[in-house]
């Protein structure tokens, strides 16, 4: 029961840690609404009239734009960088005397910006909306589909996440590895374009990682591009990535950590 308190705390502390920058938030919300609104002027541009690209016609890629966009926001709050820099300047040895799990640890203080982060979501897209008029919302059975899928979202970010900091045992670095990840997930995730536009091959690459089922399976799941039965399958993989994802960061760490380095020792 300790140990829940623990992690219970490092939520806590987490979510005031965000609460005590609010201008740094709504600069984020105002931030996130101008890049949309240019997003929305572009794709609109090449889907005038009754064209389709991917598979989605106009109306279902204004939705699914801000669903990339919500699934891009969630668990940013946390940083990434805040745990690769203790692992960088050796702090990280402070953390690994404490009585709790590390993984664990870390996976509470994540969630404890996903409220502000949600917020900031919802401020966004009623922004967009007043500016661009109304979106999709699915609803019945497709809307508990992409519910089911967005809980995948946040853990499936998180493995990710950590696998990535745990890289910098060995780079002693992490902008690189930061940048690279980004750029990566961008392509394959679905986030820059959809999956369906890009080459064959590239699709076939994207359908052996994880990054299309944080972005890619809940935005096509909003727009109603799969659903039944092909929904439930891709919900299913966000599942069984998720995890994978966190017993295969368990192991990283496991071998990361014996490469430890303090003050040269």
């Amino acid at each position: 029961m300790s140990s829940y308190v623990a992690y219970f705390g490092l939520f806590r502390t987490s979510a005031r840690t965000v609460l005590a920058y609010r201008m740094s938030f709504w600069l984020g919300v105002l931030g996130g609404i101008l890049p949309m609104v240019s997003l929305f002027a572009i794709w609109g541009a090449l889907l005038s009239g009754e064209r389709s690209l991917g598979g989605l016609d106009w109306a279902q890629m204004r939705a699914y734009l801000l669903v990339t966009f919500g699934t891009g926001s969630l668990l940013a709050a946390y940083g990434d960088f805040r745990m690769a820099n203790r692992i960088l300047d050796g702090r990280v040895a402070l953390d690994l005397v404490k009585p709790v799990d590390y993984q664990r640890s870390r996976f509470a203080e994540a969630l404890g910006g996903v409220g502000m982060e949600l917020l900031s979501v919802g401020l966004v897209t009623c922004g967009v909306v007043i500016i661009t008029g109304p979106v999709l919302v699915p609803h019945g059975v497709q809307a508990l589909l992409f519910l089911a899928a967005m809980a995948s979202v946040i853990p499936l970010k998180f493995g990710i996440m950590y696998l990535t900091c745990t890289l910098c045992f060995y780079t002693q670095n992490y902008v690189g590895l930061f940048w690279a990840r980004e750029t990566i997930s961008a392509l394959l995730s679905g986030a820059l374009v959809p999956i369906a536009l890009l080459p064959g091959w590239l699709q076939a690459v994207s359908g052996v990682l994880p990054f299309a089922s944080v972005v890619s399976t809940p935005a096509l799941i909003y727009v109603g591009a799969v659903s039944g039965f092909h929904a439930v399958q891709l919900i299913l993989v966000q599942v069984l990535w998720t995890v994978a994802l966190w017993f295969a960061a368990r192991l990283a760490w496991r071998f990361a950590i014996r490469r430890l380095t303090v003050h040269g020792g």
